[in-house]
């Protein structure tokens, strides 16, 4: 029989193929993306350490207060915005975008232009 790809799978092996050249530094942390099917996910990572410096998602009490009549698009967004003024209240101004081996566009791009806005330079 015919043999179906995994999407999950193939998502996987191009973000470890990203992974390979990219990594978090204290002076520049890595701002990865985890998306699901109804939520999303970011954190500020320093990898030398392996540990998350800052966070946000649409689980976040803060964040979903804020969610209303919001569609996933202004979410993603929104969590966009919050992990950057979270950042930069912990003094982090530059980061390196991960996009977690999803396609840049949609969600993912929502997130970083939530962040470039909200003052998040990359």
């Amino acid at each position: 029989m015919f043999a179906t790809n995994d999407r999950n799978k193939l998502r996987r092996a191009r973000h470890l193929r990203v992974r390979k050249k990219i990594s978090g530094t204290p002076e520049l942390p890595r701002l990865c993306v985890y998306r699901s099917l109804n939520h999303i996910y970011t954190q500020v990572v320093d990898d030398t350490r392996g540990c998350t410096l800052v966070s946000a998602s649409t689980l976040d009490p803060a964040i979903r207060t804020q969610l209303g009549e919001l569609d996933k698009k202004g979410a993603s967004k929104l969590v966009g915005k919050a992990v950057a003024e979270r950042a930069l209240a912990a003094g982090i101004q530059q980061v390196v975008f991960d996009r977690g081996g999803y396609v840049y566009t949609g969600r993912v791009a929502e997130v970083a232009a939530g962040a470039r806005e909200a003052g998040l330079h990359f």
